[in-house]
């Protein structure tokens, strides 16, 4: 059962129309959102309170989890009122939580609501929130992870027009957390523009991002072709990656084919198997694992290493126009969380972080193998200046 936190009390006593909530790793802001939203749809009648985030994947595999867990955790589902179809939940009080993605435009231009809720509301555009709030009658809730500057700190937060209220919450605001998440989280302090983000939930810089301007497809276009499948090994707390590699046009796009922990490599070259053909380019630093995949009929070869090679690796990939599609949710995840490594007092280092880096070492690896970076092979032309153009995400 999902527990009262400080997150529910500091959330429970905002009051204005547009509600942001900005915070850091594991603060619980989406459940607490959600759990404020459950209690309201319990309360009052006949209300439509619509919960959206940028894509259907993203929203089968964040809020419409997340609500199903709460609802059947605290006893409250009703299996033949939940409409598989719709995505939408009737109480019995007549009220009705509905679920939709940014990518509708019938949908963000559809009918009027009484209540809405933006999940990670920094991974839409201006123009989409702009659509939904006049269609909002009464209360919109936002929350986000603020790594970036976004249309909320630049048209929303200080507009004399608007009522809106603001708060920050961090993993102090959450009581539920494991004792074990806490000690993870503090463990990396000294990782000052990180910390500042996702310890302590205060607007990042856009700097420190060492990927930026992706873009997000539906599908893989018909015309486009295999070059590699990238992949990243793990197994007990990090997760094996696995990403197809197409090339299109004048660019790349990363299709997630895996992201799981506990898989052997059984596993692993059972489903490179089920995929169609191409050279898989594995962590050169388990050559066991690979060996072992080799031996099941899959064609492996290991990843560049050596002096300046993951930096080069990331120089390839910075140089190349790349696409992701919108069921990779994991890639999209690390990409937008993929940063520089900053000291103590914030200065940005040459080397990536050591977190969300699963996927991103994959479409290195594969990336690297077929369209190595331009440049003299020193690393020290391998830096965070190389791209300067803000990004949209």
């Amino acid at each position: 059962m999902y527990q009262k936190t400080t997150a529910t009390t500091k959330l429970a006593k905002l009051n204005s129309r547009i509600r942001g909530v900005a915070g850091g790793t594991s603060a619980s802001k989406t459940i607490s959102i959600l759990l404020i939203l459950i209690d309201y749809a319990q309360t009052v009648h006949g209300e439509m309170i619509s919960i959206v985030s940028e894509s259907f994947p993203h929203l089968k595999r964040g809020a419409i989890r997340d609500f199903l867990d709460i609802m059947e955790s605290h006893g409250y589902f009703n299996d033949k009122i939940w409409n598989k179809t719709d995505y939408m939940y009737e109480f019995e009080t007549g009220s009705k939580i509905e679920f939709f993605s940014a990518d509708q435009p019938g949908k963000v231009r559809g009918p009027r609501r009484d209540v809405l809720f933006i999940n990670e509301a920094n991974n839409i555009p201006f123009e989409t929130f702009t659509q939904l709030e006049v269609r909002t009658r009464k209360t919109i809730w936002l929350d986000w992870n603020p790594v970036n500057e976004f249309w909320f700190y630049t048209e929303i937060k200080d507009n004399p027009n608007m009522d809106v209220d603001f708060l920050i919450l961090t993993y102090k605001d959450n009581e539920a957390l494991d004792e074990s998440i806490v000690r993870s989280i503090e463990s990396r302090k000294d990782n000052k523009n990180w910390w500042k983000v996702y310890g302590l939930g205060e607007l990042g810089d856009t700097d420190d991002k060492i990927y930026k301007d992706w873009a997000v497809v539906d599908e893989i276009p018909h015309e486009a072709r295999l070059e590699r499948y990238g992949l990243d090994f793990g197994y007990s707390n990090d997760p094996t990656a696995i990403l197809a590699l197409y090339r299109y046009n004048d660019g790349y796009i990363i299709d997630e084919i895996a992201y799981q922990t506990g898989l052997l490599n059984t596993q692993i070259a059972a489903i490179l198997k089920n995929q169609p053909p191409a050279v898989v380019v594995a962590d050169s630093a388990e050559p066991k694992s690979i060996d072992e995949i080799i031996a099941f009929g899959v064609a492996v070869i290991p990843s560049s290493k050596g002096q300046g090679s993951v930096l080069q690796g990331i120089q390839a990939v910075q140089d190349k126009r790349i696409s992701v599609t919108k069921r990779s949710l994991n890639t999209i995840k690390e990409y937008r969380n993929y940063m520089w490594m900053t000291d103590k007092e914030g200065k940005i280092i040459n080397e990536p972080s050591p977190i969300y880096n699963h996927s991103m070492d994959a479409i290195r690896y594969a990336i690297a193998s077929i369209d190595p970076p331009a440049g003299n092979g020193n690393p020290e032309v391998y830096n965070s200046k190389v791209r300067t153009t803000p990004s949209i995400w």
